[in-house]
């Protein structure tokens, strides 16, 4: 298409191949092919050159749409290659986005500023099934992933810890018995999300069992609740650091961990940004 238009652009073989640095045989040879592939002549060549027929005009028309489109195209993909564009589609639980996603995402955007982001927050579960169906590129989810379509990274170690509001008489003791939490009123996660799975199945090896009054999905939002109602919660020790006056409670005999990975889809390339960002990520917590 380029030497179709270079010749309709100079009106002359000869001209046409010098502008584009090839032989006037060889751009003769490239007319003719792309006539034949059209089915129609485009030039009529004669003493005064090669001018345009009827249908080559119809026809440059649409060639210079569509190498302009062309062209667009590769300056697209060369720059999402240098990572002065792209989009990363990641998503993840209320740890992730509110406390492990941002830092990372402000300092990718320091050195990439053109880069946007596409963040999902949801349960473990949805992640993973939104990164194996391609909804999503990457995810930050609690371990154990059972998809074996999914590659897992994995990135941190994350303590659940018992909180309560400041003035609580709780919190004013240095240690307290497991069973004493039966007959607090709590704030948790969403039923059915892997933290709290992992929270009630630690409760339940010890015998105990909780009285949940409010089920929040941000920790954000379960802190508030905390140091509004006065309600005790768990929470991710990660998401501490801004707490205000809500203070982690020492339990005696009482340990939760989770183990967070980045997930992939397993041998789906990433794009440039993913992939750029994954690696920052992974140098960030992993």
């Amino acid at each position: 298409m380029r030497s179709f238009l270079a010749v309709a652009e100079t009106g002359a073989i000869t001209e046409a191949a010098e502008r584009i640095g090839i032989t006037q045989p060889a751009l003769s040879r490239r007319i003719q092919q792309f006539e034949d592939h059209l089915g129609v002549q485009l030039l009529e060549r004669g003493r005064k050159g090669a001018l345009l027929t009827e249908m080559g005009r119809l026809v440059q028309h649409e060639a210079q749409g569509i190498v302009a489109r062309y062209q667009g195209m590769r300056e697209m993909v060369a720059s999402h290659q240098r990572l002065d564009g792209g989009t990363v589609r990641i998503g993840g639980g209320a740890t992730a986005v509110s406390v492990i996603l941002p830092e990372a995402i402000a300092a990718f955007q320091v050195a990439h500023p053109r880069v946007r982001f596409q963040l999902r927050e949801a349960g473990s579960s949805e992640i993973a099934a939104d990164v194996a169906a391609g909804h999503l590129e990457l995810g930050v989810v609690t371990l154990p992933v059972r998809d074996r379509e999914l590659d897992v990274s994995p990135l941190a170690t994350d303590h659940i810890v018992p909180v309560a509001r400041r003035d609580h008489l709780l919190a004013k003791r240095s240690s307290i018995a497991i069973s004493e939490l039966a007959d607090q009123a709590f704030v948790a996660f969403e039923a059915g999300s892997a933290v709290r799975q992992l929270i009630d199945a630690r409760l339940r090896e010890a015998g105990v069992e909780i009285n949940v009054v409010m089920e929040l999905r941000s920790i954000a939002a379960i802190l508030r609740m905390v140091s509004t109602t006065g309600n005790l919660a768990f929470v991710s020790q990660l998401g501490m650091e801004h707490s205000g006056d809500v203070v982690a409670l020492s339990v005696k005999a009482l340990r939760i961990e989770r183990h967070l990975a980045m997930i992939a889809r397993r041998g789906v390339p990433l794009s440039p940004a993913a992939h750029a960002f994954g690696e920052r990520l992974w140098v960030l917590h992993g």
